[in-house]
């Protein structure tokens, strides 16, 4: 399969999956991922990452594969930011209301 036909049939949800498939070793129904398992899953979240999610991490694989590395401040500009969108219920002007 090729890595465009790959992303484009990974959907968010099984992106969730393989990338706690990695992190605890286990499928959800708790069966643990041989090596082979273990290393597919793991480039095919990278791909994902790099590709899909455009990860705001601290460190990521960037679009064209390399490791991207953030700045302490870039990092927590980034955190402070998507804080601001996720807590804004609205904003008004003082003339809207």
């Amino acid at each position: 399969m090729n890595i465009e036909a790959l992303l484009a049939s990974m959907t968010p949800e099984i992106y969730e999956r393989l990338r706690q498939a990695v992190e605890t070793g286990k499928w959800p129904d708790g069966t643990p991922l041989n090596e082979d398992q273990k290393a597919s899953s793991m480039q095919a979240v990278m791909l994902y990452q790099a590709k899909i999610e455009k990860s705001s991490e601290h460190m990521t694989v960037g679009e064209s594969g390399e490791i991207v590395h953030k700045s302490k401040a870039d990092f927590k500009r980034s955190l402070r930011d998507e804080q601001d969108d996720k807590n804004t219920i609205a904003r008004f002007k003082q003339d809207d209301i």
